[in-house]
């Protein structure tokens, strides 16, 4: 039976999915609020801690850092080593990863934001999760947006979930996480940028970053 971590913030559709997962054969393990709705609309679905054999600790700061979860994304299912390490160490593969992130951006729209707020919503095991399993793009399917949903439960009933598609997937990956830490650079630098001089070297400038323009340069 093959195996799926979901872990996501945007719940939009996860019960629909998870639903049609259960269906096609796949074991779910979840954390945290995505497992309590899965629970609570009777999807079978397991604890992640059920991999590890540890569990949730620091308010659900630590919940998917564990070898028992990245070695069985990560492992390369065409080296024997690989395989014999994750046999020796009794780590199951996995291969499905459906997460989405803390909403920082969101999060940080809020004038009132306080920090210890925008620091909370900084994810670390979400992103460690998707990186590990685009890497792995060869063996594992990632989902990062919701709307990939449909067309990869398409592909897994037509049998065309192919290495082409988890590449398209994999890209998807990395510019989300991209976007997700420079919006996370963006709030701790500020919204003003000093730069070594204006248009000509005797003029002083700065860059001004707003919701509409990505880089304005003043001075």
């Amino acid at each position: 039976m093959k195996k799926a971590i979901l872990s996501v913030s945007n719940k939009t559709g996860i019960v629909e999915f998870a639903k049609a997962l259960t269906q096609l054969n796949y074991e779910l393990y979840s954390t945290g609020g995505t497992k309590r709705i899965l629970d609570e609309a009777n999807v079978p679905v397991r604890s992640v801690s059920d991999l590890t054999h540890f569990p949730e600790i620091m308010d659900g700061r630590v919940k998917t850092l564990h070898p028992a979860v990245h070695g069985g994304i990560l492992a390369d299912r065409n080296k024997p080593q690989h395989l014999n390490e994750l046999s020796e160490q009794h780590i199951d593969l996995i291969d499905m990863v459906v997460v989405n992130l803390y909403p920082f951006q969101q999060t940080v729209a809020n004038p009132d934001v306080t920090m210890d707020e925008a620091i909370e919503n900084i994810d670390i095991g979400g992103p460690t999760m998707l990186r590990a399993a685009a890497k792995n793009y060869k063996h594992v399917t990632t989902i990062v947006h919701p709307a990939d949903y449909h067309e990869v439960l398409t592909r897994l009933r037509n049998d065309s979930l192919d290495e082409s598609y988890r590449q398209s997937l994999m890209i998807k990956v990395f510019e989300h996480t991209a976007e997700y830490d420079e919006a996370i650079v963006r709030f701790f630098k500020g919204d003003k940028e000093t730069l070594r001089y204006g248009e000509n070297p005797q003029q002083s400038a700065y860059f001004v970053r707003t919701s509409n323009a990505k880089h304005t340069i003043a001075g």
